[in-house]
């Protein structure tokens, strides 16, 4: 008999009941809220007469539409400039306020991007099952919990009765040998892994990332890594719990303590998939190959190392495939074989909810320091991902070398990675960009994403276009 994995055994764990077509009602422990996708969920209990079955069990925090300039944000809900925008921060507020249920509101030093928030509070656990009504949810696997984004219909149902209707997906095991090369961190692992599987890659799977690479990461960097597991087209990312998970957890706010840490710890060091257990699909990458990457296109997968080029469509047999590479090209204003250190930046932007972290921070400062940003970048901002983040930064003395080579310090919030504040990229405008997703109009109308790892967008700023950082 097969050994089950780390995703059989949380999903078994949750499981409420299955019908013979598959549907199944899981439990949910943890469900995350934010303004966008949560009003309509309200109105929705309030409509039906309903009322959050477990509020304790709901954690709130505006971060898509909130202003990351200090002025504004001292006004709080006045200095929002577009009206929806602050309809929706007013809404969550309030509705947190009439349903007991707590919210980590604009000028909290808590307050931050959901999924930076989440592990920072200790409100993410090992074994957990947590939704929110954002895609990068994910992002939470990399504690040893089940996580996924959900839609506003679910986010109503979850609030009603912290279950959720779900097919069980199958299992992926992506496996990272070797050692990362010098200048080679968790985003530049996670986009080889999109453009060797690309973003359908994952489609009805979770995705387990294993490997003496993955082991070696920080939790941090495992997060990076699980936040892009949606972009390989997974329901979720996961990563199993081992000495760091709990080093990361001990001590939290809304973690266990005394003996009911002891015996927590305990159980959680079982989550990891047996030796014998079954994955439907598995992929081996050697991470030692593994270069610093930069997405050219308007798709993850569209991602070539910083030594590389522009591919050509017309070598593109599959006529699906060749048509979408030449309107990515069309849409970056790209040419085909252009060296990826060729291509001129006007912006960068250093934040998200993939590489907002404390690490991430001193990662691109390490590279800045001392230096000045190139003369062809407009604009170069670095949004922290939450205001602990941004206070032990500060602390660190990060913001002084940010702003001592031209680079704006901002407050925390999703800021330009989807452009639903002011922080928007300027029509045909390239950017060096730390998010996740560079879709057509991703950070703005018009705007053209390349995707890098932290120390990539720094060393872009301070050159005006795409260099190896690890020869800096």
């Amino acid at each position: 008999m097969s050994g089950k994995t780390l995703y059989d055994k949380i999903w078994d764990s949750h499981l409420v009941n299955q019908r013979e077509d598959g549907t199944a009602l899981i439990y949910i422990d943890r469900h995350l809220i934010h303004e966008v996708t949560s009003p309509q969920a309200f109105e929705g209990l309030r409509m039906s007469g309903r009322a959050p079955w477990r509020s304790d069990a709901n954690i709130a925090v505006p971060d898509h539409n909130i202003p990351t300039t200090t002025d504004e944000r001292r006004q709080g809900l006045s200095g929002i400039k577009d009206p929806v925008s602050k309809i929706q921060v007013k809404a969550l507020e309030d509705n947190c306020k009439e349903n007991n249920i707590l919210s980590l509101e604009m000028n909290d030093i808590r307050q931050g991007i959901v999924h930076v928030m989440g592990p920072e509070q200790g409100a993410t656990l090992p074994g957990m099952t947590i939704v929110c009504g954002d895609s990068h949810t994910s992002t939470h696997g990399a504690l040893g919990a089940l996580a996924h984004g959900i839609g506003t219909s679910e986010v109503e149902h979850v609030l009603a009765t912290q279950c959720l209707m779900q097919r069980k997906m199958k299992n992926m095991l992506v496996r990272v040998d070797g050692v990362l090369k010098k200048g080679v961190t968790a985003k530049d692992v996670v986009l080889a892994i999109i453009g060797e599987i690309g973003t359908a890659g994952g489609t009805g799977y979770t995705i387990e990332f294993g490997g003496e690479v993955i082991k070696n990461l920080s939790i941090e960097g495992r997060m990076t890594v699980c936040n892009m597991a949606i972009e390989a087209g997974a329901r979720a990312g996961l990563i199993a719990v081992d000495q760091k998970t709990l080093d990361y957890v001990k001590g939290r706010p809304f973690a266990p303590s005394g003996d009911m840490w002891v015996r927590a710890s305990e159980a959680w060091r079982s989550l990891v998939s047996d030796s014998n257990a079954n994955f439907d699909r598995t992929v081996i990458i050697d991470g030692s190959k593994i270069e610093p990457q930069v997405t050219w296109g308007t798709s993850p997968e569209m991602v070539a190392p910083v030594s590389g080029s522009i591919p050509d469509p017309t070598l593109e047999t599959d006529p699906t495939k060749k048509g979408n590479l030449e309107q990515a090209l069309k849409y970056m204003g790209l040419k085909a074989g252009t060296e990826i250190k060729n291509i001129q930046l006007d912006y960068i932007f250093i934040g998200s909810c993939t590489n907002s972290r404390i690490e991430d921070l001193r990662e691109a400062a390490q590279v800045v320091k001392d230096r000045k940003v190139a003369a062809n970048i407009e604009v170069a901002m670095v949004v922290p991902g939450s205001g602990l983040v941004k206070k032990q930064a500060e602390e660190e003395g990060l913001d002084q070398i940010f702003t001592s080579a031209g680079i704006q310090w901002r407050e925390p919030g999703c800021s330009m990675c989807l452009a639903m504040n002011s922080d928007q990229l300027g029509e045909g405008k390239h950017c060096a960009s730390t998010s996740n997703r560079n879709f057509e109009g991703r950070q703005g109308f018009g705007g053209r994403t390349h995707l890098v790892s932290p120390a990539m967008a720094a060393a872009a700023a301070i050159h005006g276009h795409f260099v190896d950082v690890s020869k800096i």
